[in-house]
């Protein structure tokens, strides 16, 4: 195992001096992406309709933060975090992934610092069926993985494992299948005395696929298919399963744990099937701190992009913080590059928030002064903390007006200034689509 190759960015004072920074081993990483989760669900974020004991203990223990953006939907969402690239600069068709890019993901990036790396849930960068190595050319050793528009992904799941369709997954739940893959996994890993990135790319809480001949099983001994707070609670015991095996295994003191959804919380869900492609379908709400919220996923309101962002490391993350640093989908593959004392050697947008994970010396690197997320009909923002600037020219005081209804008009003073600014992020980031 490679030792001195990260650095832990804090250092405390004792008796009037500065203690040199610790030198600790590079830490397993094991980062959890949720599916149509956004904040709002979640009780460490003020969710109030559900119940997510672990999720909310990972948080407790750990750092929360407030200000992370993913793209409105899945799929541009999971290219920028395996590239760190925007989207629009792939061009990137709906669930494909561009073979050039396949040297350049983060998997690729761990795996040549030393790391043992692995998937497990959903993938969607390709039919499966069509490219069963994907997986191993963009850097996983191993995979298990649901056919995306092939077959379930919860009961009796249709799952790829290193390249191969199970053929024993009748009767079972495939989000305990993924958990139980990464938890051996893990094992083999500490076994062979390596570090280990493991992304749990949880199926959960993304109702069932409506575009396949045969419909999907439903719930075991129910006449439909889980509903959302149910596929939100399922969510969380899932999470409580793979902490469990973490600790299990002795790894805890040693490993980071990531929690982030991939977009905003789902609008509406599939419950029954009716005919042809006819659902009966819930409409989606979450309460937070006392107010009704509706689903945003596929819209660029906070709603839709604003998702959380868990980080828990024991002993070397503050317990009980909370962060305000800009994060957006391109800030993860240099973050766990910098983790796990990987080198990039392709340009990149993103920027790495570790210093932000251990205290004041974030203060002392760049950090993100806009978050920029797009959707794929074109429409773009960049935005801050409070105000947002879309490529259409309009901007919005989201502090106040969350819901985007009336875009400011008359502009004086400091106000000029942070227009200006945001306006110039785009001509920074060179987006094609300004109006």
């Amino acid at each position: 195992m490679k030792f001195v190759l990260f650095l832990f960015l804090t250092c405390s004072v004792l008796l009037g001096a500065k203690v040199e920074p610790k030198i600790v081993l590079q830490p397993n990483i094991v980062l959890i992406m949720a599916d149509d989760v956004g904040c709002e669900p979640i009780g460490a974020y003020g969710g109030e309709r559900w119940k997510t004991p672990h999720l909310d203990a990972l948080a407790k223990g750990g750092m929360r933060f407030d200000y992370c953006f993913s793209m409105p939907v899945c799929h541009p969402t999971r290219i920028c975090l395996m590239t760190g690239k925007y989207p629009f600069r792939m061009k990137s068709g709906w669930g494909t992934f561009p073979k050039i890019e396949e040297k350049n993901t983060v998997a690729q990036v761990l795996k040549k610092a030393g790391y043992a790396t692995a998937i497990a849930g959903k993938w969607q960068l390709c039919l499966m069926k069509k490219d069963k190595e994907q997986p191993a050319r963009m850097g996983f050793d191993q995979w298990s993985v649901f056919g995306w528009h092939e077959g379930a992904r919860f009961h009796e799941p249709y799952i790829y494992q290193d390249g191969r369709l199970r053929t024993d997954t009748k009767g079972k739940y495939g989000p305990e299948l993924y958990v139980d893959f990464l938890g051996e996994f893990m094992a083999n890993s500490k076994k062979a005395k390596k570090p280990f990135f493991a992304h749990y790319s949880m199926a959960l809480a993304h109702d069932v696929t409506d575009d396949i001949p045969k419909q999907v099983p439903y719930v075991p001994g129910k006449d439909r298919w889980m509903n959302y707070g149910e596929m939100i609670e399922s969510m969380d015991d899932m999470i409580g399963k793979l902490v469990a095996k973490i600790d299990q295994l002795g790894l805890r003191k040693n490993t980071i744990i990531l929690f982030t959804g991939d977009n905003g919380t789902a609008k509406r869900s599939k419950l029954r099937h009716i005919k042809g492609r006819q659902y009966e379908r819930e409409e989606v709400y979450s309460i937070r701190n006392g107010k009704r919220i509706p689903g945003g996923k596929g819209t660029l309101l906070d709603i839709g992009t604003n998702v959380p962002l868990i980080a828990n490391w024991p002993d070397r993350i503050k317990v009980g913080s909370s962060n305000d640093v800009l994060v957006d989908f391109s800030d993860w593959l240099p973050t766990l590059a910098e983790l796990g004392a990987g080198k990039v050697g392709h340009k990149i947008d993103g920027i790495s928030f570790a210093p932000a994970l251990f205290g004041p010396s974030a203060e002392k690197r760049k950090v993100r002064s806009f978050a920029f997320s797009e959707s794929r009909s074109g429409k773009a923002w960049v935005r801050t903390q409070r105000y947002k600037l879309y490529n259409n020219g309009q901007l919005y005081d989201v502090q106040k007006d969350a819901m985007e209804k009336k875009p400011i008009k008359n502009m004086t003073g400091s106000l000029i200034k942070e227009r200006e600014a945001l306006q110039s992020a785009f001509t920074q980031i060179k987006y094609p689509n300004i109006k």
